[in-house]
């Protein structure tokens, strides 16, 4: 199948570029259930979630967030930003305002908007209760944090140093689509990057870029990729600055 050996070649060339030629970055591959705690410490078990709510006429379900973003690119309405940060009230007091239809029957007959954990639960060992519930990792970071010291040690690394790994994530997305832009299992090619403090946005920029080049040095055109930066209304608590590589798919820029 061509598109595995694709998918394949892409990988071997970012583990090259990322990890075997790069002075300053190690690999790892670390495992996919992990000690639920991992989860509560990372805020993914409180906070992991998407706002959802259902039509009451039809019964389907959408994320509020997209059921405006959608409404807002149909209609032509400029919104400043993204829904991301917006709060619950701010979406259900847009969605009333413009009277906002479910895309599947028409009607404007929504319920309150609730949080929905995207995580995918199991269950350790023969019983199913609560003590032995584990989760499928919903990204690659965790495992790379918790390891962070027994790979220090091992390979001997002093600040600054990534590191990097390629591995399956899993969330229960409640609106998958656009074929496989957004799927419930995906795999991704991370790296973490550890540095001194007051260095940090320097060496953000430096892999800002590193990471541009790359892309482009892959065949991507450059007029069908852009880098956009995140406003501060967008950014998570965690973050002094995220950037997200865009790509003009075919079915727009995402």
């Amino acid at each position: 199948n061509l598109g595995v050996e694709l998918k394949n070649n892409v990988k071997r060339a970012w583990w090259k570029k990322f990890v075997q030629a790069n002075p300053y970055n190690v690999g790892v591959d670390c495992a996919i259930l992990m000690n639920p705690q991992t989860w509560v410490a990372s805020g993914h078990l409180g906070g992991f979630s998407d706002p959802l709510m259902d039509c009451k006429e039809c019964h389907e379900r959408f994320r509020a967030d997209k059921l405006i973003e959608d409404f807002c690119e149909e209609k032509g309405i400029a919104l400043e930003g993204t829904v991301d940060g917006w709060s619950q009230e701010q979406m259900m007091q847009f969605i009333e305002e413009h009277q906002i239809p479910c895309p599947t029957c028409g009607k404007h007959n929504f319920t309150d908007i609730r949080q929905f954990n995207l995580m995918f639960k199991t269950f350790q060992g023969v019983t199913e209760d609560a003590k032995n519930t584990v989760y499928l990792r919903p990204e690659t970071a965790q495992g790379i944090f918790v390891n962070f010291k027994n790979v220090q040690r091992t390979s001997r690394k002093k600040l600054p140093f990534g590191i990097a790994q390629i591995g399956k994530s899993f969330r229960n997305e409640i609106t998958p689509g656009n074929f496989t832009f957004r799927t419930r299992e995906f795999e991704q090619m991370e790296l973490e990057f550890f540095c001194a403090p007051g260095t940090d946005m320097e060496w953000f920029q430096y892999w800002r870029g590193f990471c541009r080049d790359w892309l482009l040095s892959l065949g991507m055109k450059e007029e069908e990729m852009r880098l956009r930066d995140h406003s501060p209304e967008e950014l998570c608590f965690y973050s002094k600055g995220t950037t997200d590589i865009e790509f003009l798919f075919p079915f727009g820029w995402g």
